[in-house]
């Protein structure tokens, strides 16, 4: 599972699109929100969005990071007047928050709405299944309290109706909210599993009348799960975390996966690293980077990614292109080798041939490079074609003179790291 953060407005934005179906028709969400970005025309706003004008409003950056009222980044109870001018004062300036400077470029504009009690809800993936969390004190410093969250785990084959959440609610929980709140959770509980999401939280949300309305929402999706949730997602970005520009590598990478059907993920963590890693599907990529970690490479590991879902040979050439490029351009200042990983599971519908073939193109072009670098390269890799696909790179490490170990799929999966990497410091 490779898990990305979402805007808190696609968050919201499919909460109200989705609500009847997946949480009730007896209370609402009336999803009002409006995103603003640089290129937006606020004075074109309230044409469209007409309770822009008739309601008091709050605003707040949109950008992955918390907080936002410690920082003075809250303008709320405002008129629209002032939220334009509120926006355009903070709109491109750079702010920093924590340790981190970054630009401020998108907002979220909501209605205000009055409130005396906030409540917290959140929903978590673990191995065995998801947990709950719930609790009557919401609000930004919900750590504090923590000792009144109610933990409800759900394991992988539980049925959410059959989970009687009334009854694990905190004591303290209201009880004319005690029904509504149960059938929230599962509803909400429903649309987090369908959706594909990874972590949802809701802190705080508060109820007014007969309706729910989330004040802030942080959230994080399962990107490889776009093929089947593309539809349910719509038009979804995955921004980058505030304070962490992309380089012109990831830029071309991220545009590449936009463009294709496949999966196609690149982050830079270390450009000095000397373990590189080109695998195969997002729940592979996080295992091989669990290993790496736990093998004490954490400070080498140069990068994270993924290429899956079946990418033509010349999207994995220019995929892996990239990496060697990236990994070649200086030694270890050492002599030490530098390592690249190739790796996966066993592929379900990924031709292994043909994603080698273009891999390979990409390693015949870098082979006086790969040499100058020091360069390893470990392979291990299943599924459609495998065997014409080792083939293929047994051949080449012969062909350019750099050594190639090659593994099928009944070695495990991680153990190529262990055979770079065992006395390899």
């Amino acid at each position: 599972m490779a898990q990305r953060g979402i805007r808190e407005y696609d968050g919201k934005r499919m909460l109200a699109k989705y609500w009847r179906e997946y949480i009730s028709k007896d209370f609402t969400y009336p999803g009002k929100i409006v995103l603003v970005d640089p290129k937006t025309k606020l004075d074109d706003l309230p044409k469209k969005y007409k309770w822009l004008k008739t309601e008091k409003l709050v605003v707040k950056p949109d950008q992955l990071f918390g907080k936002r009222g410690k920082h003075g980044l809250i303008k709320a109870n405002a008129s629209f007047n002032e939220v334009k001018k509120w926006i355009k004062e903070h709109m491109n300036k750079e702010t920093t928050v924590g340790k981190v400077t970054d630009k401020l470029t998108h907002f979220i504009i909501e209605p205000y709405v009055p409130h005396k009690e906030e409540f917290y809800v959140a929903i978590k993936s673990n191995r065995d299944g998801d947990t709950i969390y719930f609790s009557n004190h919401g609000g930004v410093d919900i750590e504090s309290v923590w000792d009144t969250v109610a933990e409800i785990q759900v394991d992988i084959d539980q049925d959410i109706d059959k989970v009687d959440i009334e009854s694990k609610l905190p004591k303290d929980t209201p009880k004319d909210k005690r029904k509504m709140f149960a059938d929230f959770i599962k509803g909400l509980f429903k649309f987090y599993r369908d959706l594909h999401y990874a972590y949802l939280e809701i802190n705080p949300f508060v109820v007014s009348g007969k309706e729910i309305i989330p004040l802030d929402l942080v959230a994080r999706l399962d990107d490889t799960a776009h093929f089947e949730c593309a539809d349910k997602w719509g038009d979804i970005t995955f921004p980058a975390p505030f304070g962490r520009k992309l380089s012109k590598e990831e830029e071309y990478i991220k545009m590449m996966d936009e463009k294709s059907g496949a999966s196609l993920k690149l982050t830079v963590l270390n450009p000095k690293g000397r373990v590189w890693t080109m695998v195969a599907g997002g729940g592979g990529s996080v295992i091989y980077t669990d290993t790496i970690v736990d093998l004490g490479y954490r400070d080498e590991l140069a990068n994270y990614g993924e290429y899956s879902g079946n990418p033509s040979t010349d999207e994995t050439y220019e995929y892996a292109k990239t990496i060697l490029d990236l990994m070649t351009r200086e030694k270890d200042p050492k002599g030490r080798p530098k390592y690249l990983l190739i790796g996966g599971g066993i592929a379900n519908f990924t031709d292994v041939a043909k994603t080698f073939t273009g891999i390979t193109k990409a390693l015949r072009e870098y082979k006086k490079k790969l040499k100058e670098a020091n360069v390893k390269i470990y392979v291990r890799r299943g599924g459609p074609n495998y065997q014409e696909g080792l083939r293929i790179m047994k051949e080449l490490g012969k062909e350019i003179g750099i050594p190639i170990e090659v593994y099928g799929p009944e070695t495990h999966m991680t153990r190529i790291v262990n055979m770079a990497l065992e006395g390899g410091k």
